[in-house]
């Protein structure tokens, strides 16, 4: 069985960079291949280019997006975020917002809804893992439909969408209402996951 609680070259590099975790190459690998964090023509119309960071704890991506974008952001995690590499960046009210909540809960939904439209939701959330594989790729589909039900809700016309979910027999129902939600929906598995990790990224471009 694999020891996580060993730091690895990815996360070994990501300290060295200045983030606090090793997902931040997760979300460099497909910012490189899709173009996320791009605004499209549509979302410069808008009032801000609002990013909803879900699952956002310890911050690592809330951290690239506000150290290589001027985007305004809006974070939330059950946990807080780390503040041992951020330098200040979280206390930007102007472009950060963390919202400390249960992603899934209904006050949380609501308080969300309010700060729309966002141009592109991200979620990396992932559950407390067990170590049963039904159990834990349960509790992920549940957070990847809330992340989901989040995008269809808050994303604008021609928005973008990523998450992360543990690959199961009913995922693939997951990403094909994700075909039905976007122009493009895809799967993909960025280099820096676990070589023996089962989870994978969803992606959709273009909200319909």
């Amino acid at each position: 069985m694999a020891d996580y609680t060993r730091p690895d070259v990815w996360a070994l590099q990501a300290q060295r960079e200045g983030y606090p975790a090793r997902s931040i190459y997760k979300l460099k690998e497909i910012d490189e291949k899709f173009r996320l964090l791009k605004p499209s023509a549509l979302s410069r119309g808008l009032p801000q280019a609002n990013i909803l960071d879900m699952g956002a704890a310890p911050g690592s991506w809330s951290l690239y997006i506000l150290r290589n974008t001027a985007l305004s952001l809006t974070a939330v995690d059950i946990s807080p975020l780390s503040r041992q590499f951020d330098q200040g960046l979280f206390d930007d009210k102007k472009r950060f917002t963390f919202i400390q909540a249960d992603m899934t809960s209904t006050e949380t939904k609501t308080l969300i809804k309010e700060r729309r439209p966002f141009f592109l939701v991200l979620s990396d959330a992932a559950p407390v893992t067990t170590g049963n594989r039904l159990i834990d790729t349960t509790r992920s589909l549940v957070l990847a439909e809330t992340a989901l039900e989040y995008a269809a809700n808050v994303l604008a016309k021609g928005g973008r969408f990523a998450v992360k979910v543990f690959q199961s027999g009913d995922s693939n129902k997951l990403l094909r209402r994700l075909k039905a939600t976007f122009d493009k929906a895809v799967s993909f598995k960025p280099k820096s996951c676990r070589r023996e990790s089962f989870e994978t990224y969803y992606i959709g471009i273009g909200k319909k």
